[in-house]
């Protein structure tokens, strides 16, 4: 699909009627360059899933690591021919995204046990301690 902006054309990698699967495979092979497509056991019912809420017309908004164009933080660069592995599905129904989690990925960094907020406290004197 072309959409002129302006002097710039844009050029969709998938058209918002595809069925989420060939979203997903057209950005991994058009915009990263992955020769092959897989998806878990997992990610295939939560395709189903996704298909069964009436979303299969959102947009799709890939989570892979940032060092890599592919689903692997060690292939550096641009590579081509890679395999891309979904190892599941999220849907974001409230921004209207389906999230393909690529590899193993985490969405959402760790955090510790006890929270650094614990060490912060106030004197009588209104000094503020524990921020450093």
């Amino acid at each position: 699909m072309l959409r002129s902006v302006g002097d710039y054309t844009i050029r969709r990698a998938y058209d918002r009627n595809m069925d989420p699967r060939e979203k997903i495979e057209a950005i991994a092979t058009k915009v990263y360059g992955a020769g092959r497509v897989t998806f878990t056991e997992r990610a295939l019912s939560d395709l189903r899933l996704v298909e069964s809420t009436g979303m299969s017309d959102a947009y799709v908004c890939m989570a892979k690591t940032q060092y890599s164009l592919s689903d692997n933080p060690a292939l550096l660069n641009a590579p081509r021919g890679f395999e891309v592995r979904i190892s599941s599905i999220s849907l974001s129904a409230g921004a209207g995204f389906i999230v393909p989690m690529l590899g193993d990925i985490m969405t959402m960094p760790g955090l510790p046990k006890v929270p650094a907020s614990e060490g912060i406290d106030v004197d009588e004197q209104g000094n503020i301690t524990g921020l450093s």
